[in-house]
């Protein structure tokens, strides 16, 4: 697995399985692809479907605790997870533009870290009958995302295996 050193712009990171791929492409974004086995009506539905998000969320990482998800433009959501040393793990944000089956747009905030607001774009492009999954994640300052970067790593295949797994297997 790679290291998350000081991010760069323009830096690429592939993670296993090699179709996976982390950039940077500006200096407070981090944009995530990943090519999924299943079209993009299913991963949608995977991503905002609080039983199926129950499935992936966490990758295998810690139990669900709570998922809200009021998709339409102004709705709010709120993922809440407990981890293996009991404490919990929150995330919330609103929804600002859907688009079924092709785009997502919402805040992010990590209930942690309550100053820092991330603006998440997610599409769902097909490829195939397949999905090309991007996650576009901006931030105001190159420190915030830098500090995401060093986090993401360790869940973030994981949950892209889940979501896959969950997405195919309601073909």
């Amino acid at each position: 697995m790679p290291s998350w050193p000081s991010c760069s712009t323009r830096k690429v990171i592939t993670l296993v399985p090699a179709d996976a791929r982390v950039t940077f492409p500006g200096p407070a974004e981090i944009l995530v692809t990943r090519e999924l086995d299943a079209p993009p009506a299913l991963v949608f539905r995977a991503w905002t479907t609080p039983e199926l998000v129950r499935r992936w969320w966490t990758a295998g990482r810690g139990e669900v605790v709570s998922i809200e998800i009021d998709l339409r433009p102004g709705g709010a959501w709120r993922y809440v997870m407990r981890v293996p040393d009991g404490s919990l793990v929150a995330f919330h944000g609103e929804y600002r533009e859907i688009v079924p089956g092709e785009r997502i747009v919402n805040t992010e905030v990590f209930e942690r870290r309550p100053g820092i607001e991330a603006l998440v774009t997610v599409t769902f492009a097909a490829a195939a009958g397949r999905t090309q999954l991007a996650i576009l994640t901006r931030y105001d300052n190159e420190a915030d995302r830098d500090e995401h970067a060093r986090y993401m790593e360790d869940g973030l295949t994981d949950a892209m295996d889940l979501l896959e797994q969950v997405a195919g297997g309601d073909r």
